[in-house]
């Protein structure tokens, strides 16, 4: 395609998302952790509803599902289950983690960690594991987004400048405006994927098929190569137990953005009601992942699954639609790597260089905005030019590494006696077993390396746990009033129960 409009339409979109990005702030001063990390606990149900649908939707919905569908099958149909398990858990949990944040001041994942346990060291800990997961999201990210560049420019944007392209738009706003930058961009990115990803799936179902009926593609994917309808898929490398153990690692994976999203809401009734909204955007993926499977019969040869949406939509779409998936699959990138890099640059300053280094909040909230320029331009940037396996690939190991830190919410939500060493021991071993299964032994018996590390850390979490001091029932007591009331009262009567017997 010889048009310019597509990179046009396309870097326009960047221009109006920094300009977004910037004014987010409305002259608000940066210089606090509230404030540049959690908005000031402000945002409203329908800015919360796009930050959290945007950011959970990523470049997976115009490159990695599609080209799963197109290499794999009904395989990517897993992000159906994961998507309604995280609104189920945003309904249910955050209002408890808001609660937790507004009465005790947590502004990050880590520090609510470190709180319940009364351990800096263990949030220190929960924030370095969550933050190898949250880099390898935000590659992932990246990667999509300098691919869509590339494309677009027809080369004449090379990877290594479309990362510092990106990666240097991001900073400028997130630096200027925090939390509130990536409110205001993933509410205009949000309502930008949800048309873009429909009109470009309607419109490459009717080119292929003659109308807008989806079950057209299906009927031919079925009569012509219906081994990409049933697991283990096509390639026959999706089997039973890696994809079933897949979804299980990404339920489990409490990823540090959505919590500081949910601590950004100006209520736990802000966060119910946006939970319960958000089924509604996640048909954003339906359509993409049907380009993917029209792709199979349409572009037979390509040498990457992941451009399949992209590279049918250049042959068979008209340029504006073309340019517009484009600024699409780019706001779906930008939209999801923003909170991770922020999520990583606050942890990191919280809650491990600030006890560390024993410095004022003043000086960590300072920290914490400087700290995404490594972040981004030594960490995420050599990674994603490197581009070290396929976007589905490299978001399903990070949520193994992230999945690890799951005792510390099991010990913050339903069991009291959890201690902070069975919770270290638990993390530290699964963490190790997961590094094992990933880099020397890929994924044994079909299995995904994060649900190994699982079976290791969760019996050794409580085992530990049940041999060792459990937190000061004080502060299990202050958790548990939020988290399971009832449950407490339950305990409560129990112990007076004792009491009364004992005298």
């Amino acid at each position: 395609m010889s048009s310019a409009w597509p990179l046009l339409i396309t870097l326009t979109y960047v221009a109006v998302a920094m300009v977004i990005g910037l004014r987010a702030r409305a002259g608000r001063s940066m210089n606090s952790l509230e404030e540049w990390g959690v908005a000031g606990r402000s945002m409203g149900p329908v800015t919360l509803y796009l930050l959290i649908a945007a950011g959970s939707v990523s470049a997976y919905t115009f490159m990695g599902a599609p080209g799963w569908a197109y290499s794999k099958g009904v395989a990517v149909f897993y992000v159906a289950i994961y998507l309604a398990y995280l609104a189920l858990v945003a309904w249910y949990f955050g209002p408890k983690v808001w609660q937790f944040g507004e009465q005790f001041g947590h502004v990050t994942q880590a520090s609510a960690i470190a709180d319940r346990y009364q351990s800096p060291t263990l949030g220190a800990l929960a924030a370095l594991v969550m933050a190898i997961g949250s880099v390898a999201y935000a590659v992932l990210q990246t990667i999509g987004s300098v691919y869509i560049l590339f494309v677009m420019s027809g080369g004449m944007i090379p990877v290594w400048l479309g990362v510092f392209l990106v990666l240097g738009c991001i900073a400028v706003y997130l630096y200027a405006s925090g939390q509130r930058a990536i409110g205001r961009t993933n509410a205009f990115q949000g309502v930008l994927m949800l048309v873009v990803a429909w009109a470009v799936g309607l419109w490459a179902v009717h080119s292929a098929t003659g109308g807008v009926n989806f079950s057209r593609v299906f009927e031919r994917i079925q009569a012509e190569h219906g081994e990409f309808l049933t697991l283990p898929g096509a390639g026959g490398d999706m089997s039973y137990s890696f994809w079933t153990t897949s979804i299980i690692v990404s339920m489990f994976s409490f990823m540090p953005p959505v919590w500081t999203q949910w601590m950004s809401a100006s209520s736990a009734r802000t966060i119910r009601r946006s939970a319960t909204w958000l089924p509604t955007y996640y048909v954003v993926i339906l359509p993409m992942v049907v380009v993917g499977f029209i792709g199979i019969f349409s572009l037979p040869d390509l040498a990457r699954a992941d451009t399949v949406a992209l590279d049918y939509a250049m042959q068979h779409l008209p340029v504006v639609l073309v340019g517009l998936l484009g600024a699409g699959t780019l706001a779906a990138s930008m939209s999801s790597s923003e909170p991770f890099i922020h999520s990583i640059s606050l942890s990191l300053s919280k809650d491990v260089l600030q006890p560390a280094l024993k410095l004022s909040n003043d000086v960590t909230a300072r920290l914490a905005r400087l700290l995404i320029l490594p972040v981004m331009f030594l960490v995420v940037a050599p990674l994603a030019i490197a581009e070290p396996g396929s976007l589905v690939m490299i978001l399903l190991v990070g949520l193994g590494f992230a999945s690890q830190v799951l005792p510390a919410f099991v010990g913050m939500f339903f069991w009291p006696r959890a201690s902070r060493l069975g919770v270290m021991a638990g993390i530290l071993a699964g963490f190790l077993v997961t590094v094992a299964f990933t880099t020397l032994w890929p994924h044994p018996l079909g299995i995904h390396a994060g649900f190994w590390g699982l079976m290791i850390n969760l019996p050794l979490f409580v085992a530990v746990s049940l041999i060792t001091p459990a937190t000061d029932a004080g502060v299990v007591e202050r958790f548990f009033r939020i988290a399971a009331p009832r449950g407490l009262s339950k305990m409560g009567m129990r112990r007076e129960r004792v009491k009364t017997l004992g005298s």
